[in-house]
């Protein structure tokens, strides 16, 4: 938890240490050099120095001479537990701490830069250096947020909110912004572009021409059914007589009942299209949910006109299935018209032009006609089991590459001959997926006779469906077709009949092939003129006539508890952020800062963390002594010098030695070593010891001379 705050380039670090503690193996220390290797943010606290044990000190480690830090160390003396039970007043507490670092005589020279006030004041500066550091990018990031509030602040300024005429203008101008709005979402436009998914006009697109085409495409019927009806057609016509040319009716009859079923799928595709359209116009109505009772009438109001025209637009739709009934076209000049009927020649080249002309439906053979993330899903696991590729459909081939880089190529499968089918999903699966195959019983892939594709959704199935029919690949119902038509010998066994039923059935084919491509022509644009531009039309000059019809112009502004709320946090944040750029120019202006001590060399946590460090509190006793502090006494007492007697013989005398005066102090000056034995004090000093300031007397008396005892050897007394 403390490297979680310590951690943050804005804190700054207190390391605690107690005076009675190895230094060196400090661990808030050592946490401090982890988060801040430069040591700008770490501060030394030094405490307990008055728990310190007799004739050691930390002078040289708040000097920042020992283990040194870049901004130094701080000594503080707290309370006791003793003054805490006694209920010792702070400033009691701060007034014993400032005596303590004036009379103790180690502390006493920088007692100014200690205790708890000092590094009050430390701390204040270093969060006014902090302050001034991060002033320049907040004055910015404030000034960046005061011109976005800007525009948005500018309407609330002057705002009243019982104003009509503010009213009156704010509905004017919403109506017109949601009208511009949705003609663009609809027409298209280059601002507010959405990247991530189809909306608007690229949906209703994407109806018109891959949704609606491939509804065409996959309406199937029943080939033994349409051969059985056609058959009966022609004998219904014939009656009791023996038909020799194939009736005209009979085609007639088979092609309006085809006909009809192009109702369903074209009604389809106009709900689709209401359906986009619907959800176009609520997303334009999300700018206004400052007024819930302005959105909840427009959103009615429009539905609800194109609701009316959904039911004119199917009108139409179905009108337009009614002409194509009334009459039969048979001189069109794409029908291939009776006479390319009759013999089997012309039979197999109306197959022939029908098939070129569908190849011929494919776009130019480079052109991309979708790109997309595709599931082959029938990979066996030893091979890997279902992969995600990158696929590119084009008018020829598909390809799928590993990525949408489109760099490193897996395979690429031409288009000839291949058909699509549905594929039931698995059990296990939640994927949609679709087939493609070979009509010419040939491997599709590898080892593969058919691939399997999967999608996330049978939208994109049906998309990719139709993206392939654009591409010249159809759904399987030409092999449906054959195998069922191979059976058309338990309808009849005549080879006339047989005849008339293949010449309609071609006919029929062609026809509808017309009639399909009308209707595909046609639908886009019923749909545009019927419901799409009439609902801009109406947009732009009736809405807001209705809305004035429908409610008070006062209850449809009336706004939500959500809008007064964020125009009231607008407001209070604009008028803040105005008063924080001033409050930031004064402080640029009147506060000073001080600069970043220069660097220590520090290595000594790295290496204390091994080692112990060299007792930094312990201090060896100076030879020069403060000012009023008697030298140290040390070695033996003041006496006589003793002087070693030579070995002698016992007869031999030797006189003892004359005291005399010390000689110079140029012996004592010249030991440098601090831990050498002090020399020996004389018996009758001539001068003032080292260390004591001229005309200072010591306070000890010099010592009491001592007249030498000169002891004389025994004479011979007369009594002997």
């Amino acid at each position: 938890m403390i490297l979680q705050f310590i951690s943050r380039e804005s804190s700054l670090i207190l390391a605690v240490t107690p005076a009675n503690m190895d230094l060196a193996n400090s661990d808030a220390l050592k946490m401090a050099k982890e988060v801040d290797p430069q040591g700008l943010r770490t501060i030394g606290v030094i405490t307990k120095l008055d728990l310190m044990d007799e004739g050691t000190d930390a002078r040289d480690v708040l000097e920042n001479k020992l283990l040194p830090l870049r901004r130094g160390y701080i000594g503080v003396v707290n309370r006791s537990q003793k003054d805490i039970d006694g209920k010792k007043d702070i400033r009691a507490a701060l007034a014993a701490e400032r005596k303590f670092f004036l009379s103790h005589p180690a502390y006493r020279h920088m007692a100014d830069r200690m205790g708890t006030p000092h590094l009050q004041k430390l701390l204040n500066q270093q969060l006014t250096n902090h302050i001034r550091e991060t002033l320049p990018s907040l004055r910015s990031k404030l000034q960046s947020q005061l011109l976005s509030l800007e525009k948005e602040v500018e309407e609330y300024k002057n705002f009243r909110p019982d104003d009509p005429t503010r009213k009156t203008k704010a509905l004017l101008q919403m109506v017109q912004q949601f009208a511009v709005d949705f003609e663009k979402r609809i027409e298209g436009s280059g601002d507010q572009v959405d990247t991530l998914e189809l909306s608007g006009g690229a949906r209703i697109n994407r109806i018109f021409h891959e949704r609606f085409p491939f509804e065409l495409v996959k309406m199937e019927f029943d080939e033994k059914d349409l051969r059985r009806e056609i058959s009966y057609a022609i004998k219904n016509i014939h009656g009791v007589r023996t038909g020799l040319f194939t009736p005209d009716l009979a085609f007639e009859a088979i092609v309006k009942k085809q006909l009809v079923k192009l109702k369903e799928p074209c009604l389809k595709c106009v709900d689709l299209v209401i359906q986009e359209l619907i959800n176009t116009f609520r997303q334009c109505t999300s700018k206004l949910g400052s007024y819930p009772r302005l959105r909840e009438e427009t959103e009615r109001i429009v539905t609800t006109y194109i609701r009316e025209r959904e039911g004119k637009t199917k009108d139409q739709i179905l009108l337009l299935i009614d002409i194509e009934l009334s009459y039969i076209n048979t001189n069109h000049e794409d029908f291939i018209g009776f006479a390319n009927c009759y013999t089997e020649q012309r039979m197999v080249a109306g197959a022939q032009q029908r098939s070129t002309q569908a190849n011929k439906k494919r776009a130019i053979p480079n052109q991309v006609i979708r790109r997309g993330w595709l599931t082959i899903n029938n990979i066996s696991i030893m091979k890997g089991g279902s992969k995600e590729y990158w696929f590119v459909l084009t008018a020829e081939s598909l390809s799928w590459y590993k990525d949408e880089e489109e760099k490193e190529k897996k395979y690429m499968l031409p288009l000839d001959n291949l058909k699509i089918r549905d594929v039931e999903k698995g059990f296990m699966s939640n994927k949609h997926v679709f087939g493609i195959f070979n009509t010419e019983q040939r491997n599709v892939y590898k080892d593969l006779r058919q691939i399997e594709l999967a999608c996330d959704s049978q939208e994109d199935v049906d998309s990719w469906k139709a993206s392939f029919l654009r591409a010249g690949v159809y759904p399987e119902k030409d092999q449906v077709e054959n195998e069922e038509g191979s059976q058309e010998n338990t309808f009849s066994m005549d080879p006339q009949l047989e005849r008339q039923v293949e010449t309609i059935r071609n006919l029929v084919d062609s026809y509808v092939g017309i009639i399909n491509k009308s209707i595909r022509d046609l639908m886009p644009k019923t749909i545009m003129h019927l419901m799409i531009n009439n609902t801009k039309d109406f947009i732009h000059s009736e809405l807001l006539a209705y809305l004035y019809s429908s409610a008070d112009q006062n209850s449809l502004m009336e706004e939500s508890a959500d809008q007064a709320q964020r125009r009231d946090d607008m407001l209070r944040m604009y008028h803040a952020l105005k008063e924080a750029l001033n409050i930031i120019g004064d402080i640029s202006t009147s506060t000073i800062s001080t600069p970043v001590p220069p660097p220590v060399d520090d290595t000594w946590l790295q290496s204390g963390s091994s080692g112990h460090s060299p007792t930094p509190q312990r201090r060896p006793a100076s030879t020069v002594l403060p000012p009023g502090r008697p030298p140290a006494v040390r070695g033996p007492m003041p006496g006589p010098p003793l002087i070693p007697m030579p070995a002698a013989g016992p007869s031999s005398f030797v006189a003892p030695p004359i005291p005399s005066r010390p000689g110079p102090q140029g012996a004592f000056v010249a030991n440098n070593d601090p831990f050498s034995a002090p020399p020996l004090i004389p018996s009758r000093p001539a001068r003032v010891p080292p260390g004591i300031p001229p005309g200072v007397p010591s306070r000890r008396p010099p010592a009491a001379p001592n007249r030498p005892t000169i002891i004389r050897p025994a004479e011979p007394s007369l009594l002997d």
